[in-house]
């Protein structure tokens, strides 16, 4: 009897422990959590610091890799581009829509993302790799 309890409660504890990364039991209905990517280098921490590194990695690679088409920036060519792009289940850039901007722009906001490095680990749901889409704001201004 006694190992029947304990089995029965290191069941239930292991179940709890399990769902808590990846999902959350909610009156009998099951929501899953989207995990972020993991960019290289923020491999260590939990879901929401790794999240905080992703995004921050982000920022910063966004603005490393910068650069101002120059005829666009000698002719003033200002402007404000979105990007939409997924992490695919592989955990490679994949750009699903450019808008906003001249084409210029457009084409130098889009080489900018398909530069982004391979994840090291892709976006994960109910513990299976999956797509996690982003949108990016990148603005052009010369300041002249």
């Amino acid at each position: 009897m006694k190992k029947l309890i304990f089995i029965l409660s290191l069941l239930i504890t292991t179940a709890g422990v399990a769902q808590e990364e990846w999902g959350d039991m909610q009156k009998n209905k099951l929501t899953m959590k989207e995990l972020a990517p993991i960019w290289p280098g923020c491999e260590n921490g939990s879901a929401p610091q790794r999240d905080n590194c992703f995004k921050q990695k982000l920022a910063q690679h966004i603005a490393k890799n910068f650069k101002y088409p120059a005829d666009a920036y000698k002719n003033n060519v200002q402007g404000r581009v979105v990007v939409t792009f997924i992490i695919d289940e592989n955990g490679k850039p994949v750009i699903k829509n450019v808008s906003g901007g001249t084409e210029v722009l457009q084409k130098e906001a889009q080489r900018n993302i398909m530069s982004i490095p391979q994840m090291a680990k892709p976006g994960m749901m109910g513990g299976k790799p999956r797509a996690i889409e982003y949108t990016v704001p990148i603005t052009f201004k010369t300041g002249k």
